[in-house]
């Protein structure tokens, strides 16, 4: 597993958030007296989107972020996700956060499946924030912090070998093997079965310095070629006309991580029958061993999200994923209990002083709160993770 998966993971499913949140606010009308209410929802999506986009790029948090680290559970990253969609006035219930999640998943499964070279995972990165940095044209201070982000990612990923980059896209896939949930834009453009699955392509540009299949060279022991053989591949492949940029600026020529929902259309999301056997299977697994690494985790990563609260009367509105509050209600109810990514209870000691700064994160998160009596600090910071 490499140990520099985490930023990527983070970034990407960042922007694929980014792009569903923009999509469904552009979408749908917000509640709202104002009497200009077409310009006080543009207002109030942009309001939204660079809240979000502050919290996602705050130097601490990078800084934490980057940090040499091995990847942890989806549950403990989909807490992360929960704190960095709640950053702003907006509000999800669960079976939004659960479809939001879904697609952010999903989309980025299916990149990271369609890259035609490990090393190709930095492009698709730098494609999400490309579009980020769109979202951001008219506020320099969050431009400065996404160009902050572009070069550090720069600096670490610009000098690693193909290997490792193999070693973070296998990382990737490995984190993403299980889930086969159904999108209704992929299933519509068929490049996803109706098992959950997707398709790979057998047609299209070949990866950036290799040839078109459909020759084998055989060659002597003093490495002089000395006949050639031809074979039918079955595709229809063409050369790369060149390579993607991996610079500051340019044309990344990949286009996998660009928006496909900037074409206004309906997505939903289905669980595949492979998908709800394994989440059952999944109650029965053993409690983490590595409990407090992800609790410590969580408290380092979330520690570094500075979030701004509202300030003044204005309460928050809430955003649906759905077309209609009764799909909303109806996903809700259907949805099984095992995938709505709650965390396991798990008996681990905690250190104290860990655990209060996590509680005191967490405690700000969380919309509504009841009083817990006659819990130790360690059992009251699990219980909160559980409500999640």
């Amino acid at each position: 597993m490499s140990v520099r998966t985490l930023p990527l993971l983070f970034l990407n499913l960042g922007g694929e958030m980014l792009y569903i949140l923009d999509q469904r606010l552009r979408a749908q009308n917000i509640p709202g007296d104002k009497a200009h209410r077409d310009e006080w929802t543009e207002v109030d999506r942009k309001r939204v989107l660079n809240d979000i986009i502050s919290t996602m790029f705050n130097r601490k948090f990078m800084e934490e972020l980057f940090k040499p680290q091995e990847l942890y559970s989806k549950k403990a990253l989909r807490t992360v996700y929960d704190r960095l969609a709640h950053a702003s006035i907006m509000r999800l219930n669960q079976a939004s956060m659960d479809k939001l999640y879904d697609l952010m998943t999903m989309a980025l499964k299916y990149q990271v499946l369609l890259c035609p070279r490990p090393k190709d995972v930095l492009l698709v990165t730098f494609n999400h924030l490309d579009a980020i940095k769109g979202f951001i044209q008219d506020s320099p201070t969050l431009l400065q912090l996404v160009d902050e982000t572009f070069r550090q990612l720069i600096e670490v990923y610009g000098g690693l070998s193909a290997g490792e980059f193999q070693l973070i896209r296998q990382t990737l896939l490995t984190f993403f093997q299980d889930l086969h949930i159904r999108v209704s834009i992929f299933l519509k453009d068929r490049v996803q079965n109706s098992n959950g699955r997707f398709v790979l392509p057998v047609s299209g540009p070949v990866p950036w310095g290799t040839e078109v299949p459909g020759l084998i060279r055989i060659f002597n022991n003093k490495g002089e070629e000395v006949k050639r053989a031809e074979f039918q591949h079955g595709g229809n492949y063409v050369t790369a006309p060149k390579e993607g940029s991996f610079e500051f600026y340019g044309d990344r020529v990949l286009k996998l991580g660009t928006n496909m929902y900037s074409v206004n259309r309906p997505v939903e999301t289905h669980m595949s029958g492979a998908s709800k056997s394994l989440a059952s299977q999944t109650q029965s697994i053993a409690p983490n061993p590595l409990a407090k690494e992800e609790l410590n985790f969580l408290a380092r990563l979330m520690g570094g999200m500075e979030i701004k609260k509202p300030s003044g009367p204005e309460p928050g509105f809430r955003l649906n994923l759905f077309t209609t509050d009764e799909e909303e209600e109806q996903a809700a109810l259907t949805r099984p209990e095992e995938l709505s990514y709650e965390v396991v209870n798990i008996q681990a000691t905690q250190d104290q002083q860990r655990n209060k700064e996590l509680a005191r994160i967490m405690g700000e998160f969380e919309i509504t709160d009841q009083p817990r009596l006659n819990a130790s600090k360690g059992d009251d910071l699990l219980a909160m993770m559980d409500e999640l």
